[in-house]
Formats: structure tokens, C-alpha cells, sequence
């Protein structure tokens, strides 16, 4: 059985409805990030893989979809 005291720390939970508003930040004057070469290629073939996997994916949807005809392979 834990035995709780007067010392113990105390800890009050606030719902996020029921708690104060807070200032948010604005991205206005703000500049932009410096990368080194290594991480802008990185995110550039990121970009590309998430479209290629994109334009997958609306193939893959249109073929199931018949909108590319019925072929029979040989």
C-alpha cells in the first residue's frame, strides 16, 4: 500500500478545453532554414519517392477501377 504525505509531490491534470489560450507563433519574418547539400538531396528524393509512390498508388487504383481495359496475358 503506498503511504502518501503532506511532502509528496502533487500533481493537478488541466484538460486542454478548460486551460488558457495560448499565444501562437507566427512564421512572419521568419527566414529560411540553412541545409547542407547531403540533407537538401535527401529530402528532394524524398519528395521523389512519395510522388512516384502516389502516382503507383492512382495507377494501381485505376486498373482495379477497369478504366484501362481487360488484357490477357499470354
Amino acid at each position: 500500500m503506498t503511504n502518501f504525505t503532506d511532502s509528496a509531490p502533487r500533481f493537478y491534470v488541466i484538460h486542454p478545453l478548460d486551460d488558457a489560450p495560448e499565444q501562437k507563433c507566427s512564421a512572419e519574418g521568419m527566414d529560411t532554414m540553412p541545409m547542407s547539400k547531403s540533407i537538401r538531396a535527401s529530402l528532394i528524393t524524398l519528395r521523389c519517392y512519395l510522388m512516384l509512390i502516389t502516382l503507383l498508388a492512382l495507377y494501381r487504383l485505376l486498373v482495379l477501377l477497369g478504366l484501362f481495359g481487360h488484357h490477357v496475358a499470354k
